[in-house]
């Protein structure tokens, strides 16, 4: 049957086999233009006040079982692909189809978490929160903590919150939570210095670290680019890179309930 809601699944680094749930019109709609995105650069820059009112089709539960009846070993469902999620009013019905259709099958093994990737520019809205809290596992992008690495690496909508709220987003996120939050943080180089002075920097790299000891994540992911981005000039972090980071890291945030995965 031809597909509308789903992709892959595909393996991935952080969450083994992972199946992609879409929720989001065809065109990338998202209140980032990120220099990194594999997606492409966005082709609906919005508000993260802006709203889809797009429910799941009954297409969508009878695609779920069709393709996971065939993957016993899956180890997540993923919501998060053309944007940002949460810009759908109708993201929990997609959930509760979900969770439904998980707890009826058979599984080799655990079962596969639900998940959410979120870019944390919506957070800071009270009745986001209290909706992506029903996850087993939220993804949350923070790959900057000075106002410049924010504007040039995330490219935001006028209208997103600061970097500073972000945080303050995400740390009261943390304080509700039950389930298990996760940062992510995609490292960057850069061909072209004058074009994109990366998030790769001495600055930025300590202002996350203060960041996330603040925010107390369960886990953190630092990680580089795997896939072709949206800009030409940026390029992976090295394995030297990334044990610069391990050493700022592991010097300033110092908290042992806190894991930190190098990728």
């Amino acid at each position: 049957m031809p597909r509308e809601y789903t992709y892959g699944p595909f393996p991935s680094r952080r969450l083994g086999l992972s199946l992609g749930v879409d929720v989001l019109p065809k065109i990338k709609t998202c209140t980032f233009n990120c220099v990194y995105c594999e997606i492409g650069n966005t082709t609906h820059l919005v508000s993260p006040k802006f709203r889809i009112n797009s429910p799941p089709s009954t297409k969508f539960e009878k695609e779920l079982r069709e393709i996971l009846k065939y993957f016993p070993h899956l180890g997540s469902i993923t919501f998060g692909y053309n944007g940002e999620p949460t810009l759908n009013e109708n993201l929990m019905d997609f959930y509760d189809i979900a969770l439904k259709v998980r707890n009826e099958l058979n599984w080799k093994g655990k079962p596969p978490l639900i998940t959410l990737f979120t870019n944390s520019s919506t957070l800071h809205f009270e009745d986001i929160q209290d909706r992506i809290m029903n996850f087993e596992v939220v993804l949350a992008k923070l790959d900057v903590a000075t106002p410049a690495d924010y504007a040039r690496t995330n490219r935001p909508h006028q209208q997103c919150p600061d970097i500073g709220k972000i945080i303050d987003s995400l740390i009261q996120l943390r304080k509700k939570m039950n389930n298990k939050l996760v940062l992510q943080c995609l490292m960057l180089n850069s061909h072209q210095k004058d074009v994109y002075i990366p998030n790769f920097n001495e600055k930025n790299i300590e202002k996350l670290a203060f960041a996330i000891k603040k925010i107390k994540p369960n886990e953190v992911q630092i990680y580089s680019l795997a896939r072709v981005p949206a800009e030409y000039f940026v390029f992976s972090i090295d394995e030297n890179q990334n044990n610069q980071i391990k050493k700022v890291f592991n010097r300033i945030i110092d908290n042992k309930n806190i894991e930190i995965s190098y990728f």
